[in-house]
């Protein structure tokens, strides 16, 4: 089975009216059309979920960039995966619009706050419920997803540190995680992303909760970790798949 170590992702929003005839164009041509694609090797929709009361506690702790240009849609993640972020490359984002039919630009234009990038893995772990990946190569029922810079080359260096001795380790026991991958931009904002996977919010509330609450602490390395580190807008995005149905 081939390896998926390029992501392509793209976050963004949608208006009320004409939600529901694009979800259903995206779900039933357009993901489908672009699978077909050479080299794309899954392709998965998630609309966001929040993560609760207790994650927004969180968030209210991280600093979010404000570099404009940074598209502010939070609501739905797309996400391709390939062997290589090269195949996004080949042909390039833009010329691949140029190609698009006029359908297509109409229903991509109508996102709001569209933000993407291109990620290549840096490192990856199988949680226990690995084998529940389904179909094929593609991400579980549910997501987290963040993407963020750090604020100092000091800074890299302990956040590489703190992903392979701690976060990495600590998924790959997690009852109810089915992998988690480190990810490195090629192009677009941020430079650093994590990818976590798991098999029901209810789990992710259950079991990974407790780690993201270390980081209110400041006397814990993950609470060092979140103070350097600026986020783009809504990360980390807490996901349920609704594309393939889970």
């Amino acid at each position: 089975m081939p390896i998926d170590r390029g992501i392509w992702a793209t976050w963004y929003d949608l208006p009320a009216e004409g939600r529901d005839d694009y979800l259903a164009w995206l779900h039933e041509v357009h993901l489908p059309e672009a699978l077909r694609r050479p080299g794309y090797l899954w392709a998965a929709h998630f609309e966001v979920a929040g993560g609760g009361s207790r994650m927004s506690q969180v968030k209210e702790k991280l600093t979010y960039t404000s570099e404009s240009g940074v598209g502010g849609g939070t609501r739905f993640v797309m996400l391709f995966g390939a062997a290589s972020p090269h195949v996004f490359c080949n042909p390039g984002l833009v010329r691949l619009a140029v190609s698009q039919s006029a359908e297509t630009r109409e229903m991509l234009g109508s996102r709001l706050g569209v933000r993407t990038c291109i990620f290549s893995e840096e490192a990856r772990v199988d949680g226990p419920e690995v084998a529940s990946r389904a179909p094929g190569l593609t991400p579980g029922p549910v997501i987290q997803m963040g993407s963020f810079v750090a604020n100092s080359i000091e800074a890299e260096f302990d956040l590489g540190a703190w992903y392979a001795q701690y976060r990495l380790p600590a998924m790959g026991r997690m009852p109810g995680c089915i992998g988690a991958r480190k990810l490195v931009s090629v192009a677009g904002w941020a430079k650093h992303s994590i990818l976590y996977e798991f098999v029901s919010l209810e789990v992710r509330e259950e079991n990974f909760q407790r780690h993201e609450e270390l980081s209110l602490d400041e006397e814990q390395w993950s609470g060092r970790v979140i103070r350097y580190l600026t986020h783009a807008p809504g990360s980390p995005s807490v996901a349920g798949r609704i594309w393939p149905k889970a």
